[in-house]
């Protein structure tokens, strides 16, 4: 079975989707591709990166031509919106949410392994450890909803639920967000042409007539409860150790990070709101 890594990014992730780069060449195997998705004008700077294996892929390539970006005047120009007549006005993430789902109609890869800009690998990984045969992992925190600060995770199943034609929120409260994760291409196929046949829309104009929304809560409970599981086997081990909370760590308090990874975690994420220094981070990395 046939996986590609995928990897949304824009111009000010260019030096971490870099780093990130290396670490994929130096650990990662068992990988057809990696796709790197990012709005047409961030296209010229994110070709220094291409390779024989990686690709860099134009939104406009992916999305549909009625959802155009333009500088954001609150923000003075600074920020990116995207605006169409068919969807709430979007930002940069949400669409980068719609470009790993477009991705699956664009490559014929049998899974996807998306893996974020602020991702560093610092340990082997084969990505075809994701299947099982041909069974694919789909990770899942089980019962984590139903804790008492479920906060957005609970929203963006609400919402997941109304796509989909499914109940609001399952009884079991499961949540599917996680980094490096691996989804189906026929499934997310399917989910796509699931989601317009209910709701009379392109799947971009019915997820994108909210602004609360979730990629992976919508594709993990397309899996479990519209699917019925087919396809997929379920897993909580996560890959990637984040860092989620400013400042940004001191030398010691990152190597103490590194150094409480568990076995199964092959891959760090220092969140880049957290203003931890890319340069520092690759020395960090390095040594």
């Amino acid at each position: 079975m046939k996986t590609a890594i995928v990897t949304a990014s824009y111009a000010p992730d260019f030096e971490r989707c870099k780093l990130l780069c290396e670490t994929i060449d130096r650990f990662v195997t068992g990988y057809t591709r990696h796709y790197i998705l990012v709005e047409h004008r961030d296209v010229p700077l994110f070709r220094q990166l291409e390779g024989p294996r990686r690709i860099v892929v134009d939104e406009n390539d992916l999305l549909p031509a009625w959802i155009k970006p333009f500088p954001d005047p609150l923000s003075f120009g600074r920020r990116r919106i995207w605006l169409s007549p068919r969807t709430m006005p979007l930002r940069g993430w949400h669409v980068q949410q719609f470009r790993r789902i477009a991705i699956a109609a664009h490559a014929d890869d049998d899974a996807f392994f998306y893996v974020d800009s602020d991702v560093v690998f610092l340990r082997p990984f084969d990505c075809g450890s994701n299947w099982h045969g041909d069974i694919l992992r789909l990770f899942r925190r089980d019962g984590d909803l139903l804790r008492p600060a479920a906060g957005d995770q609970r929203i963006w199943s609400e919402e997941a639920g109304r796509l989909l034609g499914i109940e609001p929120v399952s009884p079991a409260g499961h949540d599917y967000i996680g980094t490096l994760i691996a989804w189906r291409r026929d499934a997310l196929l399917s989910m796509c042409s699931h989601i317009e046949k209910l709701s009379g829309r392109h799947w971009i104009a019915a997820i994108g007539r909210q602004r609360r929304f979730s990629e992976c809560m919508i594709y993990g409970r397309y899996a479990d409860e519209v699917l019925m599981t087919s396809g997929h086997y379920h897993d909580n081990a996560e890959f990637c150790r984040v860092f989620w909370v400013a400042p940004a760590p001191t030398e010691e308090e990152f190597l103490a990070f590194v150094e409480a990874m568990t076995s199964e975690q092959v891959a760090i994420g220092m969140q880049s709101f957290i203003g931890f220094d890319t340069a520092r981070l690759r020395k960090l990395v390095n040594t």
